[in-house]
């Protein structure tokens, strides 16, 4: 038997431990798939919008995953901590790999960043998706105006959320106090602002129609923003780029040509009232400014196209009003204690998997997901991803199957760290966010702490 530990229950993690049993080189695999929190699907759980159930449906199929009898979901198990270190578990099994994605945010690295109401999208998505550490999150949506810096699909996603009204999402597992907030915010104007032009942007054509179909929801570019841009003007540059950027093009085109339109038919009525989402191209943040001790604007100087695939900026600056600023610039990775890290890249070093330790393959230990690769694809990425490590795996299991280990793993977790939340503890879980949602009238609500998520598990 080739005992291995996956840590990290979401995609990237999930996909590693089927492909680890799915295949025939190695005949008997059983797998434990760790996870800090007790609840497995990572950023499927606790990354995507609570309006997004296509995607969330997602959990099904890794749902079926676990449910497999030669892998085994252990819950509350923090690797790092408490002497289970890299090293120990190299004690307990034959081989680990890491899956434990980026969870830090990039900053942005001006004056006044830190000012009360400016915040990471990352802390302001853990908050409406019910993740534990974010339970004693407070974001002051009273203002009237809101600004996320950055142009891809988790600035989306959050000025959605912002922009959207607060009725359309009860159905959804929003905790009660995150909808409560929502409906009782002031935010009508929620401004998107990005550095580049549309055709550099990194959201998906989806995602961006998705932000003019909000009912009761205006949007609006700005055309001088979009000129710009050289292939919004010239169809033999637009004829270059990938598909995705064409689509987004034709988008931008399409609610400026609608814009242009409703501005020659006149103002309707109640348009003032309206919550309206302002899309922005080519400004560059420099500045968070203060007003009553908190932020109150943001600065951001024009840029252009330098002609080389650059930015410059143009000495031009910008003020728009901010009571509240969500910086939405990339994940990056967090050093996990006892395994090497790349600092500028903010991932593990490692070749086709394999974790390097001052440049030479360390036995036993592999990665894949976001710490291998960096955070970038879409969730898909992960298959290929989780693929190519196995595969190194499986290519070193006859040396990694002579190596001794504990006989029983479960119980030195359990002597590290306390009893694990097993698939019956997860599924008890499931089971109280339906009763919660039965007594509040609404579908399954997702519980917001790690006090009632540990309760609900049994313990």
């Amino acid at each position: 038997m080739l005992r291995v530990a996956v840590v990290g229950a979401g995609p990237s993690g999930v996909y590693t431990a089927q492909d680890l049993v799915a295949q025939t080189r190695v005949p008997d695999v059983r797998v434990h798939v760790l996870d800090r929190l007790p609840c497995p699907y990572g950023l499927v759980r606790y990354g995507v919008a609570p309006d997004h159930e296509r995607i969330k449906s997602l959990q099904g199929t890794l749902r079926s995953v676990l449910e497999d009898e030669r892998i085994e979901f252990l819950g509350h198990v923090e690797v790092g901590r408490r002497g289970l270190g890299p090293r120990r578990l190299l004690d307990l099994y034959h081989a680990v790999v890491y899956c434990v994605g980026a969870s830090r945010d990039r900053r942005l690295g001006i004056p006044g960043e830190d000012l009360p109401g400016s915040h990471s999208a990352t802390d302001f998505v853990a908050w409406y998706s019910a993740h534990p550490d974010a339970a004693g999150a407070g974001f002051d949506l009273s203002g009237r105006s809101a600004v996320v810096i950055g142009a891809g699909n988790v600035a989306v996603d959050v000025a959605r959320m912002l922009a959207r009204d607060p009725d359309t999402l009860r159905p959804t597992d929003l905790p009660e106090g995150v909808l409560a907030a929502l409906e009782h915010g002031g935010v009508r104007q929620v401004w998107m602002a990005a550095r580049r032009g549309p055709s550099q942007a990194r959201f998906t054509t989806k995602e961006l129609r998705e932000l003019g179909a909000l009912p009761g929801t205006d949007l609006r570019v700005d055309p001088a923003d979009l000129v710009r841009d050289p292939a919004y003007t010239d169809p033999e540059r637009a004829a270059e780029l990938p598909a995705v950027a064409r689509r987004n093009l034709a988008v931008v085109r399409e609610w400026a040509a609608q814009q242009a339109r409703q501005a020659a038919d006149g103002p309707t009525a109640g348009a003032a009232d309206r919550r309206c989402v302002r899309l922005r191209f080519f400004l560059r943040p420099v500045a968070l400014l203060e007003s009553g001790g908190a932020v109150g604007a943001v600065r951001f100087e024009r840029t252009v196209p330098d002609g080389a695939g650059g930015l410059r900026g143009t000495g031009t600056y910008e003020e728009i009003e901010a009571h509240l600023v969500l910086r939405a610039v990339g994940y990056r990775g967090a050093p996990l204690p006892g395994l090497p890290f790349d600092v500028e890249r903010g991932t593990v070093p490692h070749r086709a998997g394999r974790v390097l330790r001052e440049g030479v393959p360390s036995p036993g230990e592999y990665v894949a997901g976001w710490i291998k690769r960096g955070p970038t694809g879409v969730i898909g990425s992960n298959r290929p991803c989780a693929k190519e490590t196995v595969g190194s795996l499986l290519d070193d299991a006859e040396a990694l199957a002579r190596r001794r280990v504990a006989a029983d793993p479960l119980a030195e977790l359990t002597a590290a760290g306390g009893p694990p939340v097993r698939w019956s503890g997860w599924e008890a879980i499931v089971a109280a966010e339906a009763e919660l949602g039965r007594r509040l009238g609404r579908g399954p609500v997702k519980i917001p702490d790690w006090a009632g998520l540990l309760a609900a598990a049994g313990g």
